[in-house]
């Protein structure tokens, strides 16, 4: 079977839209939350959210190209084009039929959708854009990334809610370690800050409604945790064949050893209270990578900073680590960026890629009062120098989706 490496990275996200801006400011702590200045949110219960700025999809690419992409594919595109910048690939040197695209939306064209709904209610059906259906599917941003790079090989939108950075990952991983493809690129992107989103997701009481200290909203395993906060952007990397990239020269970034993925068989929304999917699928993806939970250095956890979802992941880890769980440091990227939904798990990806680069482990900011059940080594505020080799992201998603990845730090 074929070694499986990542070579290339792309980031759209409330922390900054580059790899180097996400990255130093996960290190520093920074948050991403802010007010939502876009709609009027008097009547909302959350009024918050990581709203992705200083994007324009117009100046990206051009008014005409980017009027026919949702804010969902235009922030794919523009991640699948870092992605591509630092793997270094000669598109035009490639075997196309070989080369893949696995990104995925949980929600697709959510914006796009209301606002032609409106135009519909508002002016009638012969006002409605052609473009709706095409614009607002979910597969369009892998759609939209194969045709601009002339990718022939698989194309594949997994839908597993906010498991499905990982999952396309997984995926991918699995088809090159087989010798189905020697290069995908893969994640997963979302913008549903919309308000139809935002009053669905707090009527459920999901959103925290911390609306007078945005940036203490996200608290993952805080004992003062009220629900997620919404966010949006992109999460896009290069997965390739290790030997198509040393053929041609390439700088790894990391290794791609093991994936695991389960359901929890459970309920609509809510994990399962013991974490059962969360504990199968870490599992499955340590008996991938034929390693064993003491070989874990660092979790970057789901941890969307909900009561219930929280505590199940750390029963869950808890249930698999055994005692080893109190030493192995678990890391909550989404207390700084908010809950990216089906960008999270590319976005963590890259995270943890790069704490494993780097030798840093993000903090978990907003750490002020210990939960007892909620009781692990969540590198409390401040970032943390380690020596780390193996690292794992967890992803879960509603209706009891559930992707593990498990990285390790590439040595020639």
């Amino acid at each position: 079977m074929e070694r499986v490496v990542i070579t290339g990275m792309g980031i759209i996200s409330p922390l900054g839209n580059d790899v180097e801006p996400f990255w130093n400011n996960l290190v520093q702590g920074k948050s991403g939350i802010s007010m939502i200045d876009t709609y009027d949110m008097t009547q909302y219960k959350s009024k918050m959210a990581g709203v992705v700025r200083d994007f324009d999809g117009e100046q990206q690419f051009g008014r005409k190209e980017a009027r026919r992409m949702d804010r969902f594919t235009q922030f794919a595109v523009a991640a699948a084009e870092q992605a591509l910048t630092q793997s270094g690939l000669d598109l035009e040197k490639l075997e196309r039929e070989r080369v893949g695209v696995y990104v995925g939306s949980g929600i697709g064209g959510i914006q796009t959708l209301v606002e032609q709904s409106n135009l519909l209610t508002a002016r009638g059906p012969g006002r409605v854009s052609p473009t709706l259906v095409p614009m607002m599917i979910s597969n369009m941003a892998a759609s939209m990334i194969s045709m601009r790079f002339g990718c022939w090989g698989p194309t594949l939108s997994p839908v597993t809610a906010c498991s499905i950075g990982n999952t396309a990952i997984g995926e991918a991983f699995r088809l090159i370690r087989h010798g189905g493809a020697d290069v995908i690129f893969a994640g997963g992107t979302e913008a549903a800050v919309t308000e139809v989103a935002l009053a669905s997701f707090a009527n459920a009481t999901a959103l925290s409604t911390r609306n007078e200290e945005v940036k203490a909203a996200s608290r993952p395993f805080d004992a003062g945790r009220d629900g997620f906060v919404m966010a949006e952007g992109a999460g896009i990397v290069v997965v390739e064949s290790l030997s198509h990239a040393l053929a041609r020269g390439a700088h790894i970034l990391a290794e791609v050893v093991g994936y695991g993925a389960s359901s929890d068989a459970y309920h609509m929304v809510a994990t399962h209270p013991e974490g059962r999917g969360a504990f199968l699928a870490m599992r499955a993806a340590l008996k991938d990578a034929q390693l064993e939970p003491e070989n874990v250095d660092v979790i970057n956890a789901h941890a969307t900073s909900t009561e219930a979802g929280d505590l199940s992941e750390t029963r869950a880890i808890k249930k698999l680590f055994g005692e080893t769980a109190y030493r192995i440091p678990v890391t909550a990227n989404k207390s700084m960026t908010g809950h990216m939904l089906g960008a999270a798990g590319g976005a963590e990806a890259i995270s943890l890629i790069q704490t494993l680069r780097h030798g840093v482990i993000p903090p978990t900011i907003n750490q002020e009062q210990s939960d007892p059940e909620c009781d692990l080594d969540y590198v409390p505020n401040e970032a943390r120098e380690a020596n780390m080799s193996i690292g794992m992201s967890n992803s879960f998603g509603f209706g009891g989706h559930n992707a593990v990845l498990v990285f390790q730090k590439y040595e020639a």
